[in-house]
């Protein structure tokens, strides 16, 4: 780790203490982990905290864990199965922050809203919506933002088929745009790999 790592690390544990499930360095950036339950409280924190001062939300998105790393053992396999994940800057600092949250109810997975605290998140938490499943409590308008208002399910779900539920295609004689079953077969296609004997030089 840097020097800024290490300040922000040591800024994070006295602002945070026990609200911090979880601070791991790797690839070059912290991550935080963080209980549902007091999500939004810590984000308020990262914001407002002059130690920390997390003034922008770079991004957001969804994360399904079902199939994490082909389900190989891990936290994440083992535990709830979405998550929200964010990018934030401290200008003033000069450092990143990643923060992870999850959902604690797989079949309606639900976190707050932290689009009172950060305004740039409010279509991430709607494509995370969209796109996972995932209910933000307390934003001001959640509705799909990328799919159809017609969809169904979300794409974005690791169980979710790749040809989907129903196809959408326009219609000359109805003169409208309508929905029917996917005529699609899906298939599986596995490239073929053709290597020399001395391929890279071994022999």
């Amino acid at each position: 780790m840097t020097q800024s790592t290490d300040r922000l690390q040591a800024a994070l544990q006295q602002a945070l203490g026990s609200k911090i499930k979880q601070l791991q360095f790797a690839l070059g950036e912290l991550t935080l982990t963080v209980d549902a339950t007091h999500y939004h409280e810590v984000a308020l924190t990262l914001r407002d905290h002059p130690q920390l001062a997390f003034e922008q939300l770079l991004d957001l998105c969804g994360m399904d864990y079902s199939a994490y790393k082909d389900g190989a053992h891990s936290i994440y396999t083992d535990g709830p199965r979405y998550a929200a994940v964010s990018h934030l800057l401290s200008i003033q600092h000069n450092w990143r922050l990643r923060v992870r949250v999850f959902a604690t109810d797989e079949d309606m997975p639900v976190l707050s809203s932290v689009n009172d605290i950060w305004s740039s998140v409010n279509w991430f938490e709607r494509e995370a919506f969209d796109l996972y499943g995932i209910v933000f409590e307390g934003h001001e308008d959640l509705r799909r933002l990328l799919t159809d208002y017609g969809f169904i399910g979300h794409p974005f779900r690791k169980d979710f088929p790749v040809s989907g539920h129903v196809e959408m295609r326009y219609d000359a004689e109805q003169k409208r745009v309508i929905y029917q079953p996917v005529t699609i077969e899906p298939r599986e296609i596995t490239p073929r790999i053709i290597r020399e004997d001395n391929y890279g030089g071994l022999h």
